[in-house]
């Protein structure tokens, strides 16, 4: 949307829903505006939640797995962004909000966050 069409929604949903602090609307309004940016970087073509279907897929994989661990929770983040840069890839499109090589560069940090928080599990120094 211009500006001014977003100011004219924003100016009807204020109308409709006039209680409340006045900057929730605006934060939904941008929040709704980075869930379809991110939506189309991560589905572009596909199913809206596809990313989450594609990960779970995967991890039923793993039925002992311990969700309440850091370190699965790391390695989650990078399948996550794994996941978005196969999809991108697949479908022959970068991303509006990152694109292939920071969706990979994501995968590279939170894989090495998982082995610093498997060498603190293990108490061991993963930093020479």
């Amino acid at each position: 949307m211009i500006d001014k069409e977003l100011e004219q929604v924003e100016e009807i949903v204020r109308r409709r829903f006039p209680h409340g602090h006045p900057g929730f609307i605006t934060l939904t309004l941008e929040e709704l505006d980075l869930h379809c940016k991110k939506n189309s970087d991560y589905a572009k073509g596909g199913d809206p939640l596809g990313n989450f279907k594609r990960v779970a897929s995967i991890l039923r994989n793993y039925p002992n797995l311990d969700v309440g661990n850091p370190i699965v929770i790391a390695i989650v983040y990078a399948l996550k962004q794994l996941d978005a840069a196969l999809w991108m890839l697949s479908q022959g499109y970068e991303g509006q909000v990152e694109n292939v090589s920071m969706r990979l560069q994501d995968v590279h940090v939170y894989v090495k966050i998982a082995r610093l928080l498997k060498g603190e599990e293990d108490g061991e120094d993963t930093i020479r």
